[in-house]
């Protein structure tokens, strides 16, 4: 008769748990939130749109052809790098880095 019960008990633990489930909710891209360049916009293009950037960083790299230089405009609240004169990313001060492959995620069943 114990061993029924705890058969039953087992049973029971296993559905109580199966039915509890946490949901995870994705940040949107944190660049999307704001007025920023989008990637492939020319440095020409940048300041035209979003005006001149409280600080242009020397450019990074550059050394070799697959090391291009990299350069790093800061606005209010966000900076844009750039590949050569070609915009690659925009970072928001303070969001969270944005999640990668989130097609590949998939719901529990």
């Amino acid at each position: 008769m114990h061993t029924v019960t705890r058969l039953l008990v087992v049973v029971a633990s296993v559905f109580a748990c199966s039915a509890y489930a946490d949901v995870l909710s994705l940040p949107g891209d944190p660049a999307a939130a704001i007025s920023a360049p989008s990637r492939g916009m020319h440095q020409s293009a940048v300041v035209r749109q979003f005006g001149e950037p409280l600080r242009r960083h020397p450019p990074v790299g550059g050394g070799k052809p697959r090391q291009p230089p990299i350069t790093r405009w800061d606005y209010d609240g966000w900076s844009v790098f750039f590949e050569n004169d070609i915009a690659i990313d925009v970072v928001v001060k303070d969001a969270p880095a944005p999640i990668h492959n989130v097609e590949a995620l998939q719901q529990a069943p």
